[in-house]
């Protein structure tokens, strides 16, 4: 028997019949706790087979066979890789960015708070997908992806980004050594800082300072769900929310694009 195509939030934006996409939450794969259940995380401490599973489920939301589900090794940088195939997901690459012109690839971004962007012109037959936590957001992963797309052939005025789910400010507490480091490198970004409880504390609008950024490259079709990941526990996994239940690890959400 078949297993049901696991559930995905889809966007208005890349709803569209040259594209394929989704943002996957935790519900409808093997994984037993705490990767209940569409744990997609290669990298994580759960059974390998029962991601293998999840991943199969998700290339099949796509109509492509595992293979063609394809995600880096993400290491909170600004490097975009270029695929016109597949590999092996142990030979996976170093970087936080994809972007293709071939269809039936599928690309991915892993998160657990950190934000995912899908993106794609749909008259020029190109999409990406990205990963950027508070340090790649800063140092120019969404600069990078943009850059990669554009010289895959990608428009300025075609081009369409949408955020996916991930931490909201109400509940991304940081140092206020964070809004000093923003400071010092993005002159704009303290728009995206509230005070905290305490003197040394702050509230960061993760989202709020991917869109800032991708409305500074001129762009104007962007978007983001409005999820917080970390707060909706039933339908996101959350490295924050892990880290503040003292528990051992978590699952990684995938948030997916490809050209039919």
């Amino acid at each position: 028997m078949t297993a049901p195509l696991p559930p995905r939030i889809l966007h208005p934006l890349l709803d569209l019949p040259e594209i394929t996409h989704g943002f996957f939450t935790r519900l409808g794969g093997v994984s037993e706790a705490p990767y209940l259940s569409l744990n997609a995380g290669a990298g994580s401490k759960d059974a390998p087979e029962a991601v293998a599973e999840n991943r199969r489920r998700i290339a099949s939301a796509f109509d492509q066979p595992p293979e063609r589900l394809l995600t880096c090794y993400q290491v909170h940088s600004s490097r975009v890789v270029t695929v016109d195939g597949p590999w092996v997901t142990d030979a996976r690459p170093e970087a936080d960015g994809l972007v293709t012109r071939t269809s039936g690839l599928v690309l991915g971004a892993l998160s657990a708070d950190c934000a995912p962007i899908l993106w794609a012109d749909p008259v020029n037959g190109v999409v990406g997908a990205c990963h950027a936590g508070w340090k790649g957001a800063l140092h120019g992963m969404i600069e990078a992806e943009y850059d990669a797309l554009i010289a895959q052939g990608a428009q300025h005025d075609h081009l369409r980004a949408v955020i996916g789910p991930c931490i909201a400010q109400a509940s991304y507490e940081v140092s206020a050594d964070y809004e000093t480091t923003f400071l010092e490198n993005d002159a704009d970004s303290g728009a995206f800082f509230l005070m905290g409880d305490t003197p040394d504390k702050r509230w960061f609008d993760l989202p709020g300072f991917c869109l800032m950024r991708l409305k500074r490259l001129g762009l104007t079709q962007i978007a983001a769900t409005g999820h917080d990941t970390c707060a909706q526990a039933d339908l996101f996994f959350s490295n924050r929310r892990t880290f503040k239940q003292g528990e051992a690890d978590y699952g990684r959400l995938i948030s997916a694009i490809a050209l039919r």
